[in-house]
């Protein structure tokens, strides 16, 4: 779960990205929240969106953020379908919350879910997860370069609309060379297609890629944040080598739409102590190789909305609007 946006407004936020926000007024603190969250989670138990939301339930939890609990509740069916409506239906309800997945902006665009983007209120955003372009370690392609002079290039994702699949879009763009991808059921299988040779280079968020670069099986040949990032230092990015192409998975959170704004304040300001935290490096972070980082509710808000138009664009030019 999760979304993929243009991280370039992400330089510099660190620890002062919200130090405009004041935070909620006395009497606002003092009502809200008066029970229980309920975080709807709208995939099963496990998953990478199962995993993000009992973390951040967990940290919250561990450093005595808020006055009540939050009750992680698997809402999974109809590929999010399910759980996001869930949320959207409770229209002005500050106690249910959840995380936002790439399913969030696919799912109503192909038309399986009556909600979309624009029935939530946007919260903040916590970290976010770049996208390693991996190769075979015996791959004759070592760089972007090499790729460049290639008359046609494969690649797997996962389904046919998928974060890989739109990275795969704009790298073809970049490098004006063809690039089919081949969709499959699962990263396994997307994983086993590159290293069976099967498929020339995959896109995959580090946690999915680092076993297989640690063990020398595969070689990361470019990653899609506007910087290095700390699990692959030695690795550019493709700014850095000259190419247009920023994109990667923000870890954010939403309420049902119409919340109050001093709803939006008081959240803020807890999502900006779990991001600043020791507890969420080590226990998400440092774990699966993302990158720290928060974005308040304003600019989380107009980066849902772009990402929106950047998966309808691609699945307009794919064929399946």
């Amino acid at each position: 779960m999760s979304m993929i946006v243009r991280m370039g407004r992400l330089a510099g936020l660190g620890a002062f990205a919200w130090l405009g926000i004041a935070a909620a007024t006395p009497a606002v603190a003092q009502e809200y929240p008066a029970r229980d969250i309920q975080m709807i989670i709208p995939f099963g138990v496990g998953g990478g969106s199962d995993t993000l939301a009992r973390t951040i339930a967990n940290v919250m939890l561990e450093l005595d953020l808020l006055p009540v609990s939050v009750l992680p509740e698997n809402r999974p069916g109809g590929s999010g379908a399910v759980g996001y409506g869930t949320v959207a239906q409770q229209k002005g309800n500050p106690y249910v919350i959840a995380t936002v997945s790439v399913s969030f902006f696919t799912t109503p665009l192909l038309g399986a879910s009556p909600v979309t983007y624009k029935d939530f209120t946007p919260l903040a955003a916590i970290a976010y997860s770049p996208y390693v372009l991996a190769v075979r370690a015996d791959s004759p392609y070592r760089s972007l370069e090499d790729m460049a002079a290639a008359e046609r290039l494969t690649t797997s994702t996962v389904g046919v609309v998928s974060d890989a699949a739109l990275l795969a879009k704009m790298m073809s763009n970049e490098l004006d060379v063809q690039i089919d991808a081949v969709p499959f059921d699962g990263e396994g299988e997307a994983l086993a297609a590159v290293l069976g040779g099967h498929v020339d280079f995959v896109f995959m968020n580090p946690s999915e890629v680092m076993a297989q670069v640690d063990a020398g099986a595969m070689r990361p040949v470019a990653v899609s944040s506007a910087a290095r990032i700390a699990a692959l230092p030695e690795v550019p990015s493709f700014k850095e080598l000259g190419h247009d192409i920023e994109h990667v998975q923000l870890r954010g959170l939403v309420m049902p739409g119409d919340v109050e704004p001093a709803v939006v304040t008081y959240w803020n300001d807890v999502l900006r102590k779990v991001a600043e935290s020791d507890e969420w490096r080590t226990q998400y972070v440092e774990r699966f190789h993302d990158e720290a980082a928060f974005l308040p509710a304003d600019k989380f808000g107009a980066l849902i909305e772009e990402t929106n138009a950047r998966y309808e664009s691609i699945m307009r030019d794919l064929g399946l609007l």
